[in-house]
């Protein structure tokens, strides 16, 4: 039973890279005129791929953060749905929780990868006309 629910977890992990990577490379489509403009005032190459991994991670950590704040909720919840004499005591595994977020953070870096490559790559000149 466990070794589903890892599955489920690690696909779940999965699409959420999948969708940071898709937001961002949106948003470096969306904004190419932006970029080029930052780029024309002297923003090198590595601070913009830099300035898209923050994003990633910034996006990252807000979902892990209501991630987890739901995943409490919802246990606590079901919880306070079973009759009390199979719950003794109820604990939150903090350190467990903190490492999820440190994870979730790691995550958008990876998913950071190809938008900020993308958007370092960009021809300034190309970039300023893009309409």
């Amino acid at each position: 039973m466990l070794s589903i629910i890892q599955v489920f977890l690690g696909l779940s992990l999965l699409i959420a890279v999948l969708g940071i990577t898709n937001t961002l490379a949106l948003s470096v489509y969306e904004r190419t005129r932006e970029l080029g403009l930052l780029r024309a005032v002297g923003m090198t190459r590595r601070q913009l791929r830099r300035m898209v991994r923050w994003e990633a991670v910034i996006i990252a950590l807000f979902g892990g953060l209501l991630g987890v704040a739901m995943g409490v909720l919802f246990g606590l919840a079901a919880i306070a749905a079973i009759p009390q004499e199979f719950v003794n005591i109820v604990s939150i595994p903090y350190g467990s929780l903190l490492n999820y977020l440190v994870i979730s953070a790691i995550f958008g870096m990876v998913a950071a990868i190809l938008p900020a490559r993308r958007a370092a790559r960009l021809n300034v000149l190309d970039a300023i006309s893009h309409a």
